[in-house]
């Protein structure tokens, strides 16, 4: 039995999804929140609440393998992480985690709460692999609404490449693990098969959009003010520009190939991607 944490969040579903077109429905389970959410999933579903650690345990009941899709509340990771890791190890599970590229060695902003949940898997002694996710296409659908209707983007992310792929793309990644072999105290560094400068992303946009589309790159400070200006709260603008300096150090650019191998085909192209928005914009 293979138990999805998360399964009613965006990546959740497409692994579930995923999962349904090799395995029996009734060998899948999506453990959410809230249940009534999951319920077109068609699968089987029960609560589980990462701040709830008595549900997790009650939640991985019986699972052989576990997909620990990490929480979306910064701070409070490592703590509602390490519950799941423990439900895990009262079930014997194998657990697989959507970690960060690197997050064992890297100045990566998202890094640490990646880095410390790693180490607690390591620590349970159960079989584990690390799905150290790159960036999505789809962090930067805002950008690309926004550009193919202004004709611009501002950012501080100079030249560094983003070697991004599609949310699909990772969710066929986890299925691959979940459902094949050899994958056991594996850690996997998966990135899209190009990166980009946001430069060669304003490109893109115009191509898609018919119309010139241009990236002013600014200094962190410059970049940090706009966002402010714009109404984006001061701590959100400090984590945009961030990320933005991890990528301009290159952070978030390596192409290791490997999702490309695991998933048996190549990733999806970020045009592809900023064509799909373009024309549903």
């Amino acid at each position: 039995m293979i138990v999805v944490t998360g399964a009613t969040g965006q990546l959740g579903r497409l692994v579930v999804e995923g999962l349904k077109t090799k395995l029996p429905a009734d060998q899948i389970v999506a453990a959410v929140r809230n249940p009534a959410k999951a319920a077109d999933l068609g699968v089987t579903v029960r609560q589980a609440d990462y701040n709830e650690p008595e549900t997790l345990t009650a939640a991985l009941e019986g699972a052989d393998k576990v997909l620990l899709i990490s929480g979306t509340e910064l701070g409070r990771r490592v703590a509602q992480h390490e519950a799941v890791v423990e439900a895990a190890r009262k079930a014997g599970a194998h657990i697989v985690y959507t970690s960060a590229p690197k997050a064992h060695d890297t100045a990566l902003i998202l890094a640490p709460e990646h880095k410390a949940t790693e180490e607690i898997i390591r620590e349970s002694g159960l079989p584990f692999t690390l799905l150290r996710n790159g960036w999505y296409h789809e962090n930067y659908e805002e950008t690309v609404r926004e550009a193919a209707q202004t004709g611009e983007f501002i950012g501080s992310a100079g030249e560094g490449r983003t070697s991004s792929a599609s949310r699909a793309d990772f969710a066929d990644a986890a299925v691959a693990v979940l459902t094949g072999d050899g994958h056991q105290n594996k850690v996997y560094e998966l990135s899209g098969d190009t990166a980009w400068t946001r430069a060669e992303l304003a490109a893109t946009i115009a191509e898609a959009a018919g119309k010139p589309v241009t990236y002013a790159d600014l200094t962190p400070e410059q970049h940090q003010a706009a966002l402010v200006e714009a109404g984006l709260p001061e701590g959100a603008a400090q984590f945009t520009v961030a990320l933005d300096g991890n990528t301009k150090d290159g952070l978030l650019g390596e192409t290791s190939g490997e999702l490309r191998a695991l998933i048996g085909r190549p990733t999806t192209p970020i045009s592809d991607y900023v064509a799909r928005v373009v024309k549903s914009a």
